[in-house]
């Protein structure tokens, strides 16, 4: 499969290797992030004209799992990372050209419109401040949407549009202080009074430049495909890890408490269970929809529901099944310096993505 031509053993080792320091540091090493830039994993909804990996969405999605599985904010940056370019089919083509050719292309930003801009001749003037913005040290650039300012009467639904502002133009607070994902510097950025030129600001419901289909599929479901293997992959580290935590105990566990090791065994194959279900649901369902989906040329409505209650259930499972397999391990797993208790902080940080809770899955 392509995730493991990409993400082999030996590189799957050597960022486990590291995984503590860059926990330590708040911070990706320079060689990994050298690792991604020469894989173009920030690219792969990036077309080739541009210098991208194209990648079809469900194959991004296994990707992203094995990522995850390997380091959770890992599997956070390259799902972040590579959901950035989305905009290169919506940014004017100059600006397209100019920002995402540059082999270490990445967006950090956010979603959330915590911004205001006013408009003036050639462009806008922005200010805001927006939270958990992914990679924001090392970003090439940024793009988050603010609410235009109006003139007059505030009547009727806001507009919102999209801005591209460059590192020059932004403030970056460090208050990324999350007890999970710590590498992933998903820190605040501030923009005050900056000027951004028509050119570098764009809408995402406009028709996009390019053909491949990623650019047309729903944001909600593309982002809940991106954000699901993320936690599915954190689920299964954790409980590898787990079992890795029981397998020392068993003569002393069974020489105090016969059942206690076969019990907690028992526990940890249940749950994986439940999770490998879970996720060959979530993997059939997004294959089969992304077929039809580029058959048809547009995501039925039905469609798009099974797409979004399949991210979200294999999400929650995951949480599900590490939850029933944790009072087994004893006191061993809540040391933070143990693998099984770093996937676990993980895994609830990246679960607790919005795009996975049960609004986005009435929504979806």
């Amino acid at each position: 499969m392509l995730a493991e031509r990409i993400i082999p053993e030996a590189v799957v080792s050597r960022i486990r290797a590291d995984a503590f320091r860059m926990e330590a540091a708040g911070a990706s090493t320079p060689a990994l992030l050298e690792w991604i830039y020469e894989e173009r994993l920030f690219k792969l909804f990036v077309p080739d004209e541009l210098e991208g990996r194209m990648t079809p969405l469900p194959e991004a999605a296994r990707i992203f799992e094995r990522a995850a599985w390997a380091d959770g904010s890992l599997g956070w940056l390259l799902a972040i990372g590579a959901g950035g370019g989305f905009f290169s089919a919506t940014l004017p083509e100059a600006e397209a050209q100019r920002l995402f050719t540059d082999r270490r292309a990445l967006i950090a930003g956010s979603g959330h419109p915590s911004g205001r801009a006013k408009r003036v001749p050639g462009g806008y003037v922005a200010s805001g401040r927006w939270k958990y913005c992914s990679g924001s040290t090392f970003a090439t650039f940024f793009t988050a949407n603010c609410i235009i300012a109006r003139d007059g009467a505030e009547d009727g639904e806001p507009e919102i549009r999209s801005f591209a502002f460059m590192p020059a133009q932004v403030a970056i607070e460090r208050d990324w202080k999350a007890f999970g994902l710590q590498a992933t510097e998903s820190h605040t950025i501030v923009v005050r009074d900056v000027f951004v030129p028509d050119a570098l600001t764009f809408d995402i419901r406009t028709e996009p430049r390019y053909d491949d289909p990623v650019y047309r599929y729903p944001f909600l479901p593309f982002a809940q495909v991106s954000f699901a293997p993320v936690v599915i992959g954190l689920g299964r580290r954790f409980l590898e890890e787990a079992r890795e935590l029981v397998l020392p105990r068993q003569a002393e566990w069974t020489a105090s408490n016969p059942a206690r090791f076969e019990r907690a065994l028992a526990a940890i194959a249940s749950a994986a269970e439940r999770l490998e279900a879970a996720s060959a649901v979530f993997y059939e369902t997004v294959d089969s929809t992304w077929a039809a989906y580029v058959g048809e040329g547009a995501l039925a409505e039905e469609a798009s529901m099974q797409v979004s209650l399949a991210s979200c259930e294999a999400a929650r499972t995951a949480v599900e099944a590490a939850h029933a397999a944790f009072p087994h391990l004893g006191m061993s797993v809540l040391m933070e310096d143990r693998p099984a208790n770093k996937a676990w902080r993980d895994l609830h940080t990246a679960a607790q993505h919005s795009v996975l809770g049960e609004t986005a899955q009435q929504a979806g």
